[in-house]
């Protein structure tokens, strides 16, 4: 199976709430980006979001995050394209030590989930990948 991962520090631009917190909607916009590749990848073409059937935010993200934005394919239809993705908090800001310390995170923060199902219309598959 196709699996793509991007990462990605939240910015102050990102952040929507008091005390630097950044919208979950942001992590909704890395998992459509990480859709798009894994369409590339397995049918030639970015097809189109349809849906999400679930999206749970399970911790906060602030800006200064880095946030690590993973995704797969896990059932392949006609033209349907099931998948899951997942966000973690690998480094997070440090301003308590000083304006520009950061701590990798030994163990990544789950901060969100969602499935979803993505469409590529059968005359713009141009690859032909079996899972």
């Amino acid at each position: 199976m196709s699996k793509s991962l991007i990462r990605m520090r939240m910015s102050s631009h990102d952040a929507h709430y008091g005390g630097n917190l950044v919208d979950g909607a942001k992590m909704l916009q890395l998992f459509g980006d990480v859709a798009t590749e894994l369409l590339i990848i397995n049918d030639g073409d970015e097809g189109l979001f349809c849906a999400y059937d679930n999206v749970e935010f399970l911790a906060p993200v602030y800006a200064g995050d880095y946030i690590e934005a993973t995704g797969e394919i896990t059932t392949i239809g006609n033209t349907s394209r099931k998948m899951t993705f997942e966000a973690y908090k690998v480094i997070a800001p440090r301003t308590d030590i000083s304006a520009s310390a950061a701590d990798v995170l030994v163990q990544p923060v789950v901060v969100c989930r969602a499935s979803g199902t993505c469409v590529v219309p059968k005359d713009c598959q141009r690859i032909n990948v079996d899972l």
